[in-house]
């Protein structure tokens, strides 16, 4: 069982991160090892440099099949594959009752020492230690190593670009339509944030039949693309007091005075996590989107009357369900995945990556491990 060394990036849990070399072990029992070809770079993984220890870094990626181990079935070395960072057990709770997204017992890829004692070690070291990965991927790194349940097949014709960033932020966008808020035809949606999650809650609200979709944003770069995903109304927000409420306003006047059927909050924004019930009508469902974790108050008054506020994780996600419908509806040319990666970087560049993307420059930056994705 060969063990490769390989570049990743790595946070340091203190806010930096480095291009350094790590070990990457082969794979026993339901391990797959993946040489990753492009990786999505999201908001996440810029949080991901605080998360107070440190990681192989990335949890969006593509890749081809390099090797698996004997209890793997369903792919063979050499199948070009997507990533999912929900990873399923299949046999607890929530995975039985068909929300493997909320799985109780996801777990990394180990490596089991078959010595005495059967000591468990990490699959990955840095510096001679185990290592975390990102999600349990670590996709900003030239080979993951995960469990099986981590990994779908991908159509021939789909790139390694386009593919990598369904991994999370495209089925959270469209999930979140889709699989939760099940938006009616005819309806009116609002998007507030026009970034890459943005910009899928946009197309899916199209394919879903909606009748006006908003979008909401400071920049207006992120609103005229978002027009081409289906927008049908745009609004350039502002800072500073009073713009809630000019918002809020706005919304009337564009939904018939009452309020939009939903409403999507798409920012990482946390003053920002509550603005949906605002914006939704009596009755109207609200969407936090973009995984808020810091503490927020908000006036028990906005829930007022009969709305309901959701946090969907990850689209509610069913990789066997979903990523098929979503990769048939780019083939098909009714879903937009290249258009949404503004710009390719190489792993060196991961910095310039993240300055554009936090600067609202980029809808979607993208990694490439090989020249053409």
């Amino acid at each position: 069982m060969k063990t490769i060394t390989c570049q990743a990036a790595i946070a340091d849990g203190q806010g930096k991160f480095s291009i350094e070399q790590i070990r990457v072990a082969g794979p026993e029992t339901d391990e797959i090892l993946v040489r990753i070809q492009a990786a999505g770079i999201c908001h996440t993984d810029y949080a991901s440099l605080n998360w107070k220890r440190p990681l192989v870094m990335g949890h969006e990626g593509a890749g081809i099949v390099e090797e698996i181990g004997p209890q793997v079935t369903h792919v063979k070395p050499g199948e070009r594959v997507v990533l999912n960072w929900a990873i399923p057990c299949g046999t607890c709770f929530q995975c039985r009752g068909g929300h493997p997204v909320l799985c109780e017992e996801s777990k990394p890829a180990y490596v089991m020492q078959r010595s005495k004692g059967h000591a468990r070690l990490e699959g990955t070291t840095w510096r001679g230690q185990p290592i975390d990965r990102s999600f349990n991927l670590g996709t900003l790194s030239e080979f993951a190593l995960v469990r099986a349940a981590a990994v779908s097949p991908i159509p021939a014709t789909v790139s390694f670009t386009a593919a990598c960033i369904v991994g999370c932020g495209v089925m959270t966008g469209f999930g979140s339509v889709m699989n939760v808020a099940r938006i009616k035809s005819g309806s009116s949606v609002a998007v507030l944030g026009c970034g890459g999650v943005g910009l899928n809650i946009i197309q899916a609200a199209r394919l879903g039949g909606a009748k006006v979709i908003i979008a909401i944003d400071l920049h207006s770069p992120s609103l005229e693309r978002a027009k081409k995903f289906g927008a049908t109304d745009l609004v350039q927000v502002k800072t500073g007091d009073g713009a809630v409420q000019e918002l809020v306003q706005n919304l009337k006047d564009l939904t018939g005075g009452r309020g939009a059927d939903y409403a999507f909050e798409a920012t990482s924004v946390p003053r920002l996590a509550f603005v949906p019930l605002m914006l939704v009508r009596n009755g109207g469902m609200a969407l936090q989107v973009s995984g808020i974790n810091e503490e927020v108050t908000v006036p028990m008054p906005q829930f007022m009357w009969n709305k309901t506020y959701v946090t969907p994780l990850y689209g509610d996600c069913v990789p066997a369900r979903d990523f098929p419908l979503i990769f048939d509806s780019y083939l098909e040319r009714k879903l937009l995945l290249d258009e949404i990666i503004t710009k390719t970087y190489g792993l060196q560049d991961l910095g310039d990556a993240f300055e554009d993307m936090l600067s609202g420059k980029n809808a979607k930056g993208v990694i490439l491990f090989q020249e053409g994705g």
